[in-house]
């Protein structure tokens, strides 16, 4: 079935975005998708492509429910932000505060203050390319390992930089989540539930995946055709290799993972994008939502060239550098299990890409179409 326009979006762009889905599954590069675009509040365009289960012929529906991998982090973060809002953390608080155990060293042995905020913005000096040796769980893999255990593997590996120093995307939501358990007494996926999920209605939102036969089945990239992923699949991606684990979204026994560890539908995540947008009602105030729109680490460079970062995700500062359409300011990330999305507040445009195909739908050829396609 091919999208649906609404009045609101011109019809050569629902056809612009028809063809690039099209052509995404015919060559075989993504194995199913869904695709939303929503102007000033209203969803004008809808389209759902694909396979949730090739083998199994099952299509992918609107309401599949996809590993959301790095799409966990803005959920979070906004969670987080509501904590801040209710007193129970401060955006300057040292770690140590909640933690009291987690103090990463630099090389010279010392041992800097790391904040909520050096979290939130990956500025803490933490990373995600650690060595094997130092066994760390990145919330994709390793089923059974507990929050405490992971926090402690962290906490021994020498900082990268001193926090606010330098930008390096990172562990760092994953430490935030176990910082927000201590700070609430509740567990991650508690606070989640009735901070962000609850009040919007995102019903498929969750950290253990209760209706396996509406998840999708999750793929790697491979030639000439993606591959049905096994219980152990690696994974390049831009020189790093993943480990995923799939059936780690049905594992209550792992940490609740706030970098990678949610399942969700497109939908939800609309839902979620299209609040914030919007100003924040229910989950959080104007000057919440604000800390999320605007670039938080002004002098500091991301490894994506003409973007910063807020305390959520990345911002577009200059369209031309970073070789992207869209206007500055616009909100930018995805998920390693094959997701992208992005706001562009200037138009009112919310888009969410999901594919059950990692690693194309994060970055390359698939995701860069729609985006140009959406924007014509």
């Amino acid at each position: 079935m091919h999208g649906q326009p609404s009045p609101a979006i011109d019809q050569a762009c629902a056809r612009r975005l028809d063809t690039v889905i099209d052509t995404a599954i015919a060559e075989e590069r993504i194995v199913g998708t869904v695709v939303l675009v929503a102007e000033a509040g209203e969803i004008v365009y809808r389209r759902a492509a694909g396979h949730a289960d090739r083998e199994a012929g099952m299509p992918i529906a609107e309401d599949t429910i996809f590993r959301l991998a790095s799409v966990t982090k803005p959920m979070v973060a906004a969670a987080a932000l509501a904590l801040v809002e209710a007193g129970q953390i401060g955006l300057d608080d040292p770690v140590t505060r909640h933690l009291p155990n987690f103090r990463p060293r630099l090389a010279d042995g010392s041992e800097p203050a790391i904040t909520v905020r050096h979290l939130l913005t990956h500025t803490a000096g933490l990373r995600y390319d650690y060595e094997a040796a130092a066994d760390i769980a990145d919330g994709l893999d390793r089923l059974g390992r507990g929050m405490a255990e992971n926090l402690e593997k962290i906490a021994a590996q020498k900082l990268a930089f001193a926090p606010g120093s330098a930008w390096r995307y990172s562990l760092a939501i994953d430490v935030l989540g176990g910082l927000m358990e201590k700070a609430a007494g509740k567990s991650l996926p508690e606070i989640v539930a009735e901070r962000i999920a609850g009040p919007l209605g995102m019903a498929d939102t969750e950290f253990v995946a209760s209706k396996p036969h509406r998840l999708a089945t999750a793929y790697a990239d491979g030639e000439p055709r993606p591959v049905r992923m096994g219980e152990i699949q690696r994974v390049c991606h831009n020189g790093w290799w993943l480990t995923f684990a799939p059936q780690r979204a049905f594992d209550a026994t792992a940490f609740p993972s706030g970098g990678a560890g949610m399942v969700g539908t497109a939908g939800d995540f609309l839902s979620f994008l299209e609040a914030v947008r919007s100003g924040g009602g229910p989950i959080l105030s104007p000057e919440s939502t604000r800390l999320l729109s605007e670039d938080a680490i002004a002098g500091l460079d991301t490894e994506d060239p003409g973007c910063g970062f807020s305390l959520g995700w990345s911002i577009l500062r200059d369209p031309a550098t970073a070789g992207m359409p869209g206007s500055p300011g616009c909100w930018q990330w995805g998920g390693v299990y094959g997701h992208s999305w992005f706001v562009d507040p200037a138009r009112r445009l919310s888009v969410v890409i999901f594919t059950n195909t990692a690693v194309a739908g994060v970055g390359g050829a698939y995701p860069d179409a729609i985006r140009a396609a959406v924007y014509g």
